[in-house]
């Protein structure tokens, strides 16, 4: 039976030089905070637990105090793992002075790989990663000079490459739900997401580890249903029981987020940049009735704006990586959330159903792009940032349509009479020779054979097999001037048509 504990019992349950893990994901969502704080105020006041390595997969924090910045003093970790590092810029701060040892893997490859070592298999063995900065013949994913093991290899079955993530012990799995019951059982029942508690939990168990679980109510024996239990209480070893604890950084708990409550609905606000929703309204031509779609967190976002403000949801299934199918996608820092959604699945699932090819379209971001048809968002301005499921996603859809400006820093355009003219160009070209990190290998995508499609707002282009080919100019723009010379590479151009005038109607 797991063990009731007060905040002030948990540090004393983490050794130095522990390896920990947990769940939670951005804006607060599933995040053990309340565990986090106690282990950070134990540090402050002591100086213990220190050296830690500490893995996760999706990115936590509010860019501030909560989430992984509670890990984030010199001497408390010495090695971190993460999926998405950007709520933390303190975090980042250590890693880019080399004051710990910095990895940066696929979200979805974490999660599953807690997994495995959960079924003490010998890792995890995928695709995703390869010819990406995870490959190790690109680094394999050491993000500084501080950082030297190899985590992950390149294995061969059959006549194919795959890489192999490798198991490595864990001490403790730090998880979180809404309720716990007398048994230990764990129910997220509340929560917008499961993520992968469950994969936590087997993993630091059958590690011979110890599992902490931070709730909001500890209820009796029986009380829940079986089929709301998140995890079983033979993994569970202590439960931290915060009574304020808050389903997002939102606060309180809207039962919406979790299906369990209709909720009024919020009018959706047209996005009000322009060059976003000129983005967003030609991505969103790619759409077809019937398909199974994904969204990441930024621009690419528009497009399921604009599928919410026509009322057109229910012609696709749409899912995000932390589990979601369907419902109204929540927007800014709690992106990765839906209000009303029909269905709640571990990550961990979700994940695999990705890797496997289950995705028709994905709608992701991009930073930078170059002639191979390579992507990166991982490293922005020399500063990494992390992937989180970008790579996962983008590996597995048959179709991928990335969103981006065309350059950056000082960019003035105008839209007159459904034309986009550039009055002047920005300072940082965001189409170049070669991207400063590969987070999505375009010889890889021409490999596996999936349609590829890059979307500006000056020009729309296609992965073809002899390279990256313009395939539309937006109406006023000079294809010589506005898009060639501005470009660092020569793209192939054929006959290249005009984007529709109805894109750049206000």
């Amino acid at each position: 039976m797991a063990q009731a504990i007060d905040a002030a019992d948990v540090a004393a349950l983490i050794q130095d030089g522990a390896q920990v893990i947990s769940s939670g994901s951005g804006g607060g969502l599933v995040e053990p905070d309340g565990v986090f704080q106690a282990i950070e105020q134990a540090f402050l006041e002591g100086g213990h637990p220190r050296d830690l390595t500490y893995v996760h997969a999706l990115g936590m924090g509010d860019r501030k105090t909560r989430g992984t910045n509670r890990f984030a003093h010199q001497g408390m970790v010495r090695r971190v793992i993460g999926g998405h590092w950007i709520w933390s810029p303190e975090m980042l701060r250590l890693a880019e002075e080399n004051e710990i040892e910095a990895y940066c893997f696929p979200s979805g490859a974490i999660s599953l790989l807690f997994r495995e070592i959960g079924a003490r298999r010998p890792g995890l063995i995928t695709h995703v990663g390869l010819g990406t900065f995870a490959d190790p013949e690109l680094g394999g994913g050491k993000c500084n000079a501080r950082t030297h093991e190899d985590l992950v290899e390149k294995v061969s079955f059959d006549g194919r490459d795959y890489l192999r993530y490798k198991p490595f012990g864990v001490d403790v799995g730090i998880i979180r739900g809404t309720y716990a019951d007398a048994d230990g059982n764990v129910s997220c029942v509340e929560e917008p997401a499961d993520l992968d508690n469950a994969a936590v939990a087997m993993a630091a168990r059958n590690s011979g580890g110890i599992v902490i679980a931070q709730v909001r109510e500890r209820v009796a024996s029986g009380s829940l249903r079986p089929r709301e239990v998140t995890v079983t209480g033979n993994l569970v070893d202590y439960v931290l029981v915060v009574p304020d604890q808050q389903q997002t950084y939102r606060g309180g708990y809207d039962l919406s987020l979790a299906g369990l409550a209709d909720a009024p609905q919020d009018p959706i606000a047209g996005e009000s940049d322009t060059l976003r929703r000129i983005v967003a309204r030609r991505a969103a031509d790619e759409l077809f009735e019937g398909a199974v779609i994904n969204f990441g967190f930024g621009m690419s976002a528009g497009v399921a704006e604009i599928i919410a403000r026509n009322g057109t949801s229910d012609r696709y299934w749409v899912t995000i990586e932390q589990g979601i199918h369907g419902g109204e996608l929540m927007m800014g820092d709690l992106f990765g959330i839906a209000a009303r959604p029909m269905a709640i699945v571990p990550s961990t699932q979700q994940f695999d159903l990705y890797s496997g090819g289950g995705l028709d379209i994905t709608f992701l971001g991009m930073a930078e792009m170059d002639a191979e048809g390579n992507v990166n968002v991982s490293q922005l301005g020399g500063q990494m940032t992390g992937p989180g499921g970008f790579i996962d996603i983008s590996q597995g859809a048959r179709k991928v349509v990335f969103c981006g400006r065309f350059d950056a820093k000082g960019t003035q355009t105008s839209v007159e009479d459904g034309k986009l003219l550039v009055r002047q160009h920005g300072q940082y070209p965001k189409l170049i020779d070669r991207v400063a990190s590969v987070t999505f290998s375009g010889p890889e995508a021409l490999a596996r054979g999936q349609e590829v499609i890059y979307v500006t707002e000056r020009a729309t282009f296609r992965l073809a097999q002899d390279g990256v080919e313009i395939i539309e100019i937006a109406p006023g723009i000079d294809l010589e001037r506005d898009v060639l010379a501005a470009m660092e590479f020569t793209p192939i151009v054929r006959n290249p048509a005009l984007m529709r005038s109805d894109i750049f109607d206000h």
